[in-house]
């Protein structure tokens, strides 16, 4: 089994920032990737960003990059999402998400509220 753990969210005003962490316990030898979805209120969770475990590569939404900034700390087994320039459309849960690449994503977090006022 794997724990994921988010903090860091919170209320925050148009084009200011956040920065979101998500420690990983258990299993993770299970999996090679982690990284964020979120879901506003009446819409489909999707995806933000991800990154490989083992290698510097990352991948992210087109609504988010050049915004949100991935990154891994593999020594504590967190990832972290840098959130800048925040809109009111950034407004979500975020969720941490993790597992192998072939069955990405397979844990999840508990989410964590992101509001962003204009």
């Amino acid at each position: 089994q794997v724990q994921l753990v988010e903090s860091g969210g919170g209320l925050v005003q148009a084009g200011g920032s956040l920065r979101l962490s998500c420690a990983a316990s258990g299993s993770i030898f299970s999996f090679s990737a982690m990284g964020w979805y979120r879901q506003a209120p009446g819409k489909e969770r999707e995806f933000v960003a991800r990154i490989n475990w083992s290698s510097v590569s990352a991948d992210y939404a087109d609504s988010v990059k050049a915004r949100f900034t991935i990154s891994r700390a593999n020594a504590v087994n967190t990832v972290y999402l840098q959130m800048n320039s925040l809109k009111p459309e950034d407004t979500a849960v975020y969720y941490c998400a993790a597992g192998p690449i072939s069955h990405y994503p397979q844990y999840w977090g508990q989410g964590t509220q992101v509001t962003v006022s204009s």
